[in-house]
Formats: C-alpha cells, structure tokens, sequence
C-alpha cells in the first residue's frame, strides 16, 4: 500500500483532533466481513476482546488470549480501508510490567498492521500508558467499569455512586488523560460524572453507557443487530433483530431441503454437450 493510501484511514491523532468536534462513531468488528461493512459508517473499528464472550461463548473476557486479539486484529484489517482499528489487550499481557506491555502491544501492531491498541485501569495504568506511548505506541485507556476486572468488582454494574467510586474515577481520568493516551473509554459510568470528566479532559472520551456528552460512543457490534442474546445490556439499543433472521432463513432452507425443494434444477450442473 503507498503512504497515500495509508493516509486516507483515519489515525488516533486525527480522532484526538475530534475532541468537542462531531461525535467519534465505533462499533466493535472481529472478521473480514464485518469490517467491510461497518467501515463505511465509522470513524474507529474496535477489536474489542469482547469476542471471547460474542465468537467463543465465555462467560468473561478474562480467558481471551493475545493469540486470539491478533488473529481477529488481522482479519479486521483485511476489510479497512478508513476507518482507524484499536484493538485490546488482553488480561494480562500489560499488567505485570511496562516492559512486557510494551512487548505484546509491539507484537499486536507488527502482526495486525493495527493503528493502536486499548488496555483498561485508571491511575495504576498511567506509568505503563506514558511509556508506551513515549516509545511510538498509540493507546486508548478505558476507565469506570472495567471487564476484566470484574470477578474483583462484584460482577457487571454500574458505577461511580458512591463519593469513593466517584473520586476515583476522577482520579482515573485525570491519569488517562495526562498519560499520552489519545483517547479514553467511559464504560458503565453514571451520566453526570460521565459528563463531568468528558468536559475536564483534554482528549476524547467513547462512552458506552455513560452519558451522550460523551466525544462519541461505542458498542458492541452483535449487541446493536441482535445477534448477541445471552444478555442485554440496559446501554444497548437494538437496531435489528438479525438472530430471528437467520433462524427464520435456517428453517427455511431445512424445510426445502427435506422436502426436496431445494436443490431446484438452476442450483445443480449440466453436463457439457
């Protein structure tokens, strides 16, 4: 690809520069296809490691491996074309050290071509923020509920309700921010301080379930079509019902294939004269 075409994807100092500007769109996207088509309609496409719950059935994300983010980072990458592609770090390959965070998220933009990477905490995450990015490394933070936290945090909930989840989340997003990180998620955070720490900080904030105030806003990509039913978030809006769809095309074709409708004679070969 020339350096003209790499220009024309969106990168994270172009999104940083939408700060306060038209909301920042993203959706999550795990495979080729996918990607082409949200590409179109967004300016960030996250490799989340929510597909370790959306593509592979668990019950956290904890069990996602760097093997799997870089497999699905590079099928995203094939379907880009302007989009900019975050993907995650997953748990614990950037906790231990600044060092080894620095490795992984090497080897996740070497392998996926990716334009930055995303790994969650607040305050104890800002040195190992600081230092990736003061080596060459894009990052986008991700504070308030936090997913692979969550056998610590009593489970999937809101937060920010208290005076001591409120001072902490301020103290996150005033790390984050000051970190070099060009852009930070909002996750399961009370609306008003939502609104408060996207109006104090200095780089763009995607709130999922956090406030409309928010520099734009993410979900997950099978939540929003309704292909993902084991929950439903009180923050999705469902804008398809696709897994009834596909089990209505499902029966279908079952019905005409034991009843011997289908194949039909413009489905089989002729043999050549």
């Amino acid at each position: 690809m020339s350096a003209a075409g790499i220009q024309k994807r969106l990168t994270p100092a172009r999104i940083l520069a939408m700060k306060g500007g038209k909301p920042i769109v993203c959706l999550t996207a795990y495979t080729t296809p996918m990607a082409r088509l949200l590409d179109e309609h967004c300016d960030l496409l996250l490799v989340g490691d929510s597909l370790g719950m959306v593509l592979y059935g668990m019950e956290t994300t904890i069990g996602v491996t760097l093997d799997m983010m870089i497999a699905h980072g590079k099928a995203v990458m094939r379907g880009v074309g302007k989009a900019c592609v975050v993907v995650d770090m997953p748990f614990g390959t950037y906790q231990e050290s600044k060092e080894i965070a620095f490795r992984n998220a090497v080897r996740i933009l070497q392998e996926t071509g990716c334009d930055a990477v995303k790994l969650e905490g607040g305050e104890e995450m800002a040195e190992t923020i600081a230092f990736l990015t003061k080596r060459g490394i894009p990052v986008m933070g991700h504070i308030g509920l936090m997913p692979q936290q969550v056998q610590t945090a009593g489970g999937y909930r809101s937060v920010g309700h208290s005076e001591h989840e409120t001072s902490k989340i301020r103290r996150d997003a005033h790390a984050i921010g000051g970190s070099g990180a060009f852009a930070v998620v909002i996750e399961g955070t009370v609306e008003p301080l939502a609104r408060e720490v996207t109006a104090a900080m200095h780089v763009p904030t995607i709130g999922i379930g956090a406030s409309s105030a928010c520099d734009g806003q993410v979900l997950v990509s099978d939540d929003i079509l309704g292909l993902f039913n084991d929950f439903i978030p009180r923050f999705v809006k469902r804008y398809d019902e696709l897994a009834k769809r596909i089990s209505a095309a499902a029966a279908a074709y079952a019905e005409e294939v034991r009843s011997r409708q289908f194949p039909a004679a413009q489905h089989t070969f002729k043999r050549r004269s």
